[in-house]
């Protein structure tokens, strides 16, 4: 058993760096990504414009970080995969298809979240104006 190196601040530096750049790499190369973007923006909009409650931000944050980490996880995949297999493979298909769907999955939950606290928003905002 090895002993583990010690703690560095230089290294946890490091480590933000590489974790930048593999956002900026995900950002850059999926086009899904910059959906998540828009829709983070407006929710976030949404958000401060109806001053929505610090439990609504809670279930907001929590359904924007989960579609950001599927869609991390994603990519991940797809560049491992590709790593893997640069020539089709059925299997490799495969791996790439699930893993988008569990973006998709995420997504859609993160949908219907949204829908749930933002549409009484909407309502009242409507008969307002009425």
């Amino acid at each position: 058993m090895s002993i583990p190196p010690r703690f560095s601040i230089r290294a946890r530096g490091a480590s933000f760096a590489y974790a930048f750049r593999g956002l900026r790499f995900m950002l850059q190369s999926q086009h899904n990504a910059w959906l998540h973007a828009v829709a983070t923006f407006l929710v976030c909009l949404f958000g401060v414009r109806f001053q929505i409650s610090t439990v609504e931000w809670c279930f907001v944050i929590l359904s924007m970080m989960s579609v950001w980490t599927a869609e991390a996880f994603n990519t991940a995949i797809e560049c491992v995969t590709d790593l893997a297999s640069p020539e089709y493979h059925a299997l490799a298909g495969k791996a790439k298809d699930v893993a988008a769907a569990a973006v998709l999955i995420t997504a859609l939950g993160a949908a219907v979240i949204a829908a749930i606290i933002f549409i009484p928003y909407v309502q009242l905002l409507i008969a307002q104006r009425m």
